[in-house]
C-alpha cells in the first residue's frame, strides 16, 4: 500500500472515532444504546404459530384486515431474497412480527414500532419454500394477524 493511501486509511480511522467520541460526550449515544436489548431467543426457536403465540406470552391472534400486504409479490422467483412490505392501519401499533409457515423456524424478524411512528415496514426475507406468510400485529396487548401465500420457485432456506 502506497504512504498517500495508508494516510488517507489513517486519516478516516480518526474522523471516524472523533465523530463517535462528539456524539458520545454531547450525550446522544451512551453504553446502553450501542448495546443490543435482550430478544426473545425462544420465539425464534419455534415451528408454528401456536408455539410463536406461546413465546410471545399472547393468545390465539385475531384476523384482521387493518394489516396489510404491500409490495410483497405472489411469486418470488428466489425464496433467498422475498421483499416483503406490511402496514399496519391498527391504532397504537406496538410491533409488528413477520413468520413463515414452512421455514425452519417460524419467526423470521420482530420489529418494535416506537409510538408516534408510522407502523410501516420493507424488508427482505429467506424463504425455504411456498409458504403462508403472516404479518403479526401487536396493538393494546393483543394480537391480531393477516397471511399472504408467497410461491417460491427456487429455494432459499437449503434448496
Amino acid at each position: 500500500m502506497s504512504m498517500d493511501a495508508q494516510r488517507r486509511q489513517a486519516l478516516r480511522r480518526t474522523g471516524a472515532l472523533s465523530l463517535l467520541s462528539l456524539v458520545s460526550a454531547a450525550g446522544w449515544l451512551s453504553p446502553a444504546d450501542a448495546r443490543a436489548d435482550s430478544w426473545n431467543k425462544n420465539a425464534f426457536e419455534t415451528h408454528s404459530l401456536d408455539e410463536t403465540m406461546k413465546a410471545f406470552g399472547g393468545g390465539a391472534p385475531v384476523p384482521s384486515n387493518d394489516v396489510v400486504f404491500f409490495s410483497t409479490p405472489d411469486i418470488a422467483e428466489n425464496g433467498a431474497v422475498v421483499p416483503i412490505g406490511i402496514t399496519s392501519r391498527v391504532p397504537r401499533t406496538e410491533s409488528i412480527a413477520i413468520l413463515i409457515e414452512k421455514n425452519p423456524n417460524m419467526l423470521a424478524a420482530v420489529f418494535d414500532i416506537p409510538p408516534g411512528t408510522e407502523p410501516t415496514l420493507s424488508t427482505r426475507i429467506k424463504m425455504a419454500q411456498t409458504s403462508n406468510v403472516y404479518a403479526l400485529v401487536k396493538a393494546d396487548g393483543k394480537y391480531r394477524v393477516a397471511s399472504k401465500e408467497i410461491k417460491v420457485t427456487l429455494g432459499g432456506c437449503g434448496g
